[in-house]
């Protein structure tokens, strides 16, 4: 895969977990996200005129020579939690803002079963859910079938993840679904190459630092934005803490 330098300025993709009404976790801060902090960032993204811009835009200003000269953001969501639907999208929508939330194809309306420590697991959003946030303008990505450790899979249980959580999100949805999340941020290079394969057209890790510290639109960085996150640090993330951090390809386990 070969792709033009990245562009500048900087673009931050922001990633989110859980966001709605919690007590301060003693752990898996990076998890949460208050409601309330929520909007305010949401609120800062407008005052400090921030182009919030979707996966598509940002691979054509990041890898297709689009010509852009404001900050930009993008808002990802993973796992699909009911909380997105409870809280977060009416405040993206009192903005006039959109995210992209990344679902686990197999467990819509079930709960997050790969908590395996968690002593209650959070609710999922329904089909219908997803299907009415859809017509309200959300975008949705693949979180894979079941939310496992790609690069602990053979080549067979990868390529089923990948694939046919495109394929059943594509049918809930009737229509094309190109961007791609990888579970915990694990992914061989196995995996990168069949997620590009199956036609996604951007896949996002957990690595660390602004999206121009991208190396391809298969391992696209991110920002994690957490429960202790106040405005102040959420403006130096957007604003200073773009260097790039984190593990990116493991080696396939099978």
């Amino acid at each position: 895969m070969n792709f033009p330098p990245p562009a500048s300025p900087p673009l931050s993709i922001l990633m989110y977990h859980q966001i709605g009404i919690y007590p301060r976790p003693d752990e898996h801060r990076a998890l949460f996200c208050h409601i309330d902090r929520f909007r305010s960032q949401l609120r800062y993204l407008k005052w400090a005129g921030f182009d919030v811009i979707n996966l598509t835009e940002a691979r054509r200003r990041l890898f297709e020579g689009s010509t852009y000269h404001r900050r930009s953001v993008v808002i990802t969501v993973d796992d699909g939690y009911d909380d997105f639907r409870e809280f977060a999208w009416p405040a993206l929508q009192e903005e006039g803002f959109s995210a992209t939330v990344y679902l686990v194809s197999s467990l819509l309306g079930k709960n997050a079963n790969w908590l395996t420590e968690w002593p209650t697991k959070p609710a999922l959003m329904t089909a219908q859910a997803v299907r009415t946030l859809r017509q309200e303008g959300c975008d949705f990505g693949s979180h894979a079938v079941s939310h496992p450790r790609l690069s602990h899979l053979d080549a067979r249980r990868q390529h089923a993840e990948i694939f046919d959580s495109k394929k059943s999100l594509e049918d809930l949805l009737g229509e094309e679904v190109p961007h791609f999340c990888y579970p915990y941020g694990d992914y061989s290079l196995r995996a990168r190459d069949l997620v590009h394969e199956a036609g996604y057209r951007t896949a996002t890790t957990c690595i660390r630092g602004a999206g121009n510290f991208s190396d391809n639109p298969f391992e696209l960085t991110r920002k994690a934005i957490s429960y202790g996150d106040n405005l102040i640090g959420f403006a130096w993330k957007l604003h200073a803490k773009h260097a790039r951090k984190g593990q990116g390809a493991q080696p396939d386990r099978a």
